[in-house]
């Protein structure tokens, strides 16, 4: 079967993410591939799956600067969205993609490089899933299962805002902030910035980005529009992305509203692992890890794992070696994929949590 090609031109910020999670949950294993495009009209800030709201992104300057907020069923981290950027989709029924997610991120990122490479930018997929040129990322991209079938998302960045991208994000002082904008300019390119004057239009970089893909996936690319059943879709993942229980999860320990008394603690921590920043909020009971809520910008596959993974821990010892085991245990029973995050990076961020 040919892959359809939605192209959904500029939309609605909150329709830029609702779109291809519609088109997701409605496909079935014997449904073709699908490829959706579109760019957001008016800018938005996003955050990934695992992610807590308000411990990434500056709510209060979001609002002052009437910058609309969702969360996608994607990991990662949070993010800055405007119409500079083209947004495109690879959705295929899980049967139809590779297992481990590191061949998921080799065979789909492949057509976004050779589109890139045909523009005249030397760029490489470097796993786990970034796209760079010369060191610089070009291309963020994400991958998540969304009812039967596999989403690899990513954009191709024309332009992009680096200070508004270092003003969204929560960060502990303006010297931190400082030094986030200049990594971002230093490490973040975009097409226009590599190929100046000889960037293509809007609509080349798309057809390229269309028949590179094709040709990656040995695909033929057909154009196509939304289906009845996407479209009917579309209005429920509206309501979900625009929900403050959406918005506001993981539930479960938050900093807010934790009463402490004698022996019981409520402390938080963060650890760069390989794969990414991890949180732990824990609450503590003389030596026993009472609860614990793990966030961050990692990938953690299958993606709805990670509550079940905090239950696990619960009632642990706070002896780094017994947290390992229990979720070295969790990982080989229930298949884990997290690329750059191991059973051992859980435990130190814990423990470091603990003060150990």
């Amino acid at each position: 079967m040919s892959f359809r090609v939605i192209d959904a031109g500029s939309v609605s910020w909150l329709d830029s993410q609702v779109i291809y999670h519609a088109v997701a949950s409605s496909m079935s294993e014997t449904s073709s591939g699908v490829l959706t495009l579109m760019n957001p009209s008016t800018p938005y800030v996003c955050i990934g799956y695992h992610q807590e709201l308000e411990k990434e992104v500056d709510v209060e300057y979001c609002r002052e600067h009437r910058l609309p907020m969702t969360r996608r069923q994607v990991g990662g981290g949070a993010v800055y969205l405007d119409k500079n950027q083209l947004f495109w989709h690879i959705i295929v029924p899980r049967s139809q993609s590779p297992y481990r997610i590191e061949d998921v991120y080799t065979r789909y990122l492949a057509g976004p490089v050779k589109a890139l490479r045909a523009m005249g930018i030397a760029a490489v997929h470097r796993p786990v899933n970034d796209i760079q040129v010369e060191g610089r990322k070009i291309g963020g991209t994400g991958a998540a299962t969304i009812g039967d079938a596999m989403v690899v998302v990513g954009s191709l960045i024309f332009d992009f805002d680096y200070e508004l991208m270092a003003h969204v994000l929560k960060v502990p002082s303006e010297k931190f902030r400082d030094k986030v904008y200049q990594s971002l300019r230093e490490y973040l390119t975009t097409i226009r910035r590599e190929l100046g004057a000889n960037a293509p239009s809007w609509e080349e970089g798309k057809q390229l980005l269309i028949a590179k893909i094709g040709e990656a996936l040995g695909q033929e690319m057909q154009a196509s529009v939304l289906s009845e059943r996407e479209t009917i879709a579309i209005t429920q993942w509206r309501e979900v992305l625009t929900s403050e229980e959406w918005l506001y999860q993981p539930g479960g320990l938050r900093r807010q509203g934790v009463k402490i008394a004698e022996g019981l603690h409520v402390r938080e921590a963060a650890y760069k692992a390989p794969g990414g920043l991890v949180r732990a909020t824990i609450r503590t009971r003389e030596q026993i890890l009472d609860a614990v809520t793990l966030s961050g910008d990692f990938f953690l596959y299958p993606q709805n794992s990670l509550t079940a993974l905090e239950q696990v821990l619960a009632e642990t010892p706070l002896q780094e070696e017994v947290l390992c085991e229990r979720a070295t245990l969790f990982w080989q029973d229930h298949q884990i994929q997290s690329p750059g995050l191991s059973p051992e990076d859980v435990a130190r961020v814990i423990m470091l949590a603990a003060g150990e």
